[in-house]
């Protein structure tokens, strides 16, 4: 049905100045804009809704969003939509579930289950699909939020090579190259990466170039979870600008934060370097989640030799004394690639979530804490909870610095990306609360941003990124993914103590004009479907 939204306040999605107007949707689309500035009369509809001391934004796109199983298994997703989230980025840190043969998505399954469940007991999915194409189509039967995709390029590594510590061969290359186009033109976005995940950290940059060559073709991005966001960060972040320079392939940096100690303060050079970069030409865009805590799994912390072989013969490697005790001399004393480099310290490893649920004593601990109430190394508590759970452990990591969090938010490129692993008993409040958080905490509480800023970097900026033309503004004809909010009482009710608590002050969210979210309750309408790209191949 038509619809009216009066008396609100349009933060457009530009940037600029907010004012005030009527709204009227009709067919999924933004019919007409009139503001209170605007001779003639006013727009009506059979339906109105008056938005008195509400703002009106473009819906919200969460460029870093771990929902690629979430988003079947569970059609309410409040998690996300009651942020205003209209459209996930899936398909990150190289891993997820397409394109695959049956061996691979085995492999995958088991691999990110920590990430999204999906394990091999896990039925609550059927998975039905193979190709990127499949995916995107069990998308399209009906999901809770829209979703674009990106091409992992750990899982298409996983299915051309496997998993050994090695070059791949003309014959492999030609094959992940293959699979990378196959996927552009059945409507992925781009590709990603996770260069400290097996196996796709196996990839040289040589290897990487040529698939990035592919990309830029298809006129797509390169998203990479890049080496190291610990020791030599700011050199892995000069790696990638490199990479897509030589590939001319557009670049954006996922989850850019400078973490660890050894990175206080270093935001500014980041942005540095890529004020640099962009000077010269280079298409560079990033995003970031408004908290310092990461969070990935537990087995992500070990040296990349110990994960060679895929998750088996990682468990093999755990049951052995002798080669252990290399893995935990790598972990704790020399800083494994998995720990970016960084010695791991213990007390800031916190166990957020078990897929055993025998395990659950763990959660809210952290690892050091676990070990002194058994009076063990922190080394033996983890080796046994790798085991126990079967490398389905999740953590939160307690390294980041809220200089460089502000420092990076600020900059001109950035938007927002929850990086919400929606698992585990205990889950980082990131995937709850990110884009209240950035609405209500950064902006109004503390002005790093304003209000209208806040909105672009959520809205216009990422839709450019994906080369949207009809999202990510309040315009008219464009499609009518909105968000209604209270600029004043907005807040991330999501907390590490609490962390699946819902936002405030989010009353209303639509999808095609569709209410998702209606009076602050989620409503049953399953409007999200696949955005694809429409390739234009060179």
């Amino acid at each position: 049905m038509d619809l009216v939204i009066k008396n609100t306040r349009v933060i457009d999605g530009t940037g600029g100045a907010s004012y005030r107007a009527d709204v009227k949707i009709a067919e999924g689309r933004i019919a007409e804009i009139h503001s209170d500035r605007d001779p003639g009369p006013r727009p009506t509809a059979p339906r109105t809704l008056d938005a008195t001391g509400l703002a009106l934004s473009p819906g919200f796109i969460d460029m870093h969003a771990h929902s690629d199983l979430a988003l079947l298994r569970d059609p309410d997703h409040s998690a996300k939509a009651a942020q205003g989230v209209t459209l996930e980025v899936l398909g990150q840190d190289g891993l997820s579930y397409a394109p695959v043969d049956d061996r691979t998505l085995d492999q995958v399954r088991r691999t990110i289950t920590g990430w999204n469940g999906g394990g091999p007991d896990d039925t609550s999915v059927d998975f039905d699909w193979r190709t990127v194409g499949e995916y995107l189509d069990r998308l399209d039967r009906g999901i809770a939020v829209n979703a674009a995709y990106l091409i992992p390029q750990g899982t298409v590594r996983m299915y051309a090579v496997g998993w050994e510590d090695r070059d791949a061969s003309d014959a492999e290359l030609d094959h992940m190259k293959r699979l990378v186009t196959e996927g552009l033109e059945q409507g992925a976005v781009g590709m990603s990466s996770g260069l400290t995940y097996t196996p796709g950290m196996y990839a040289k940059d040589a290897e990487l170039t040529e698939l990035c060559r592919t990309v830029a073709a298809y006129d797509g991005y390169y998203c990479p979870h890049h080496r190291s966001y610990g020791a030599g960060a700011l050199d892995a972040y000069r790696e990638m600008v490199e990479l897509s320079r030589t590939a001319g392939c557009a670049l954006h940096l996922a989850h850019a934060t400078m973490n660890f100690g050894v990175n206080k303060g270093k935001g500014v050079d980041l942005l540095a370097l890529l004020d640099g970069a962009i000077a010269a030409g280079a298409d560079i865009s990033l995003d970031t989640y408004p908290y310092t805590p990461g969070a990935t799994t537990l087995v992500a912390m070990l040296p990349s030799w110990a994960n060679e072989g895929g998750p088996d013969a990682t468990l093999a490697r755990l049951r052995d004394d002798a080669v252990c005790e290399r893995i935990r001399e790598h972990v704790e004393e020399i800083g494994s690639d998995g720990c970016h480099g960084v010695p791991i310290e213990w007390d800031r490893i916190e166990i957020s979530g078990t897929t055993d649920p025998a395990l659950a004593s763990y959660v809210g601990r952290t690892v050091a804490e676990s070990a002194a109430e058994r009076a063990e190394s922190p080394w033996t508590t983890a080796r046994r909870l790798l085991l126990e759970d079967g490398l389905g452990s999740t953590i939160l990591q307690h390294v980041g610095h809220e200089e460089n969090v502000r420092a990076i938010m600020r900059h001109p490129v950035h938007t927002g990306g929850s990086d919400g692993i929606l698992q585990g008993t205990k889950p980082h409040p990131r995937a709850y609360g990110t884009f209240p958080h950035y609405l209500g905490h950064y902006a109004r509480d503390l002005g790093v941003l304003s209000l209208e800023e806040t909105v672009a970097h959520l809205t216009a900026r990422p839709a450019a990124r994906l080369r949207l033309r009809d999202r990510g503004l309040v315009r008219e004809g464009y499609r009518a993914d909105l968000v209604l909010f209270d600029p004043q009482t907005v807040a991330a009710g999501s907390t590490f103590a609490a962390p699946r608590t819902l936002p405030e002050g989010i009353p209303h969210v639509l999808i095609d004009g569709r209410p998702v979210i209606e009076d602050g309750r989620r409503t049953d309408v399953l409007a999200g479907r696949s955005v694809r790209r429409t390739p234009a191949a060179a």
